[in-house]
């Protein structure tokens, strides 16, 4: 690998992604990890999904991020009786003209906050397939197509919680990583209560965080990610961890290839987080559990002893031979 020289100047890459953790990190204390996966995504233009017990700043974290961008942003609470319409929007009558006018619905937007996305139940998680893969609504007929960028960044609470569904397995696919937001650190909430002792409200913390960066640079950040090296070896070692999930006798249910893909492009823009136009080994293995997670299913009987995806995952790419 030609680690000497860079072929792309990531200097305004680099520039903006420390400018976001900086806004952000006006608000939140440490999730450092789980700032940069979503600076990935974003870079990797993906959706997410972000799992944690309430009260660890799930929907807060989602939000800062929207708001270091001058962009479009909607929030949508999903809800045991929201209705695909209520999402994606409807078709009313004009008495004035006699026709029917379709009136778009808050998922029309460039960034959109699904929070506690698996409180709504099946029909209404289907209405997102299309919109979330091909970026467009079909209502009666009619292709209406979505503003680049769109992002969904969607909360749900574990699946053991009441009132939650899981979701569905090809709904599940659509999402480029699934992050797993733990409790803070000892010394993190030390700061936390610190942070929340010393200002007034969280809304005036909220309100400081400014925007950095808008769509036109974003696309600009983006086509930089599409022209990073990828050597040959590195598409055959991503190909052989996803093809390892389809034959590994703890997984009822093995990755696609959209995760094959997920994971190359998220390499690619992990890359230039670390400021190089070249990815390595060692960033497919950083994102394998966040690409692979939510796309694998476990057995009942790996289930029933305690096993976790996680587990899985690590297992099977220590077991793959890393290419030098």
């Amino acid at each position: 690998m030609d680690t000497l020289n860079s072929r792309i100047d990531l200097t305004s890459l680099t520039t903006a992604v420390n400018a976001i953790r900086a806004e952000v990190g006006k608000v939140i204390v440490g999730q450092h990890q789980t700032v940069d996966l979503l600076l990935t995504a974003l870079l990797a233009d993906g959706h997410v999904l972000i799992e944690g017990v309430p009260g660890v700043a799930k929907t807060l974290t989602a939000k800062l991020l929207a708001k270091t961008m001058s962009v479009g942003f909607s929030r949508i609470q999903f809800t045991p009786d929201l209705m695909p319409s209520d999402v994606l929007g409807t078709s009313i009558f004009v008495p004035k003209t006699g026709e029917f006018s379709f009136r778009q619905g808050p998922i029309f937007s460039n960034l959109v906050l699904i929070d506690e996305i698996n409180r709504a139940p099946a029909k209404t998680q289907a209405a997102l397939f299309e919109v979330m893969e091909e970026r467009q609504v079909t209502n009666d007929g009619i292709t209406y197509r979505l503003n680049e960028p769109f992002m969904v960044l969607a909360t749900q609470n574990p699946i053991e919680q009441e009132g939650t569904y899981r979701l569905p397995e090809a709904q599940l696919d659509r999402f480029l990583f699934k992050i797993v937001v733990g409790y803070p650190a000892p010394a993190e909430e030390v700061d936390i209560l610190r942070g929340h002792h010393q200002r007034r409200h969280l809304s005036d913390a909220v309100d400081a965080v400014q925007s950095v960066l808008d769509a036109a640079q974003l696309a600009t950040l983006r086509a930089q990610v599409h022209q990073v090296h990828v050597e040959d070896k590195l598409f055959d070692y991503i190909a052989q961890i996803v093809l390892a999930t389809r034959a590994n006798k703890s997984l009822y249910l093995g990755a696609s290839p959209r995760a094959s893909v997920a994971l190359l492009n998220s390499a690619k823009a992990l890359a230039t987080l670390r400021g190089r136009d070249f990815i390595t080994p060692e960033d497919v293995q950083e994102l394998a559990a966040s690409v692979l997670r939510h796309r694998i299913l476990l057995t009942p009987e790996r289930e029933m002893e305690g096993g976790t995806a996680d587990e899985v995952i690590a297992q099977l790419v220590q077991k793959i031979e890393v290419p030098r």
